[in-house]
């Protein structure tokens, strides 16, 4: 697998996470204060575009490192989860890095 595929899910999971604090952040404004209800589309509507985008090259990543089902899906729903991303993201690169350069994957110790 190339290393190309993992750095644009990378930096596309990082992106889509910042998205959605500043989101989360928009709506506390929008909702508790009732103000910044133009930033807040904004907002929402580039976080829109973005998540898809995720979606887009994390399926491609999962699809080459061969991710069963669950993890896909898990992938995928973490960019609507604040803070998940991160921690998503940071698992993800730890098991598949070992595919960019060739070796087995890391397996989870039970």
């Amino acid at each position: 697998m190339k290393s190309s595929v993992l750095t644009r899910y990378r930096v596309m999971a990082y992106v889509t996470a910042v998205m959605l604090l500043v989101l989360c952040t928009c709506m506390v404004f929008k909702y508790g204060f009732d103000m910044g209800e133009d930033v807040t589309f904004a907002v929402s509507q580039a976080h829109g575009v973005l998540y898809i985008i995720y979606l887009i090259f994390a399926f491609d990543l999962g699809s080459k490192a061969k991710w069963p089902f669950g993890k896909l899906l898990w992938v995928l729903l973490s960019g609507t989860i604040p803070f998940a991303a991160f921690f998503v993201e940071r698992n993800v690169v730890r098991a598949t890095l070992p595919l960019v350069s060739g070796a087995e994957p890391a397996t989870a110790k039970a």
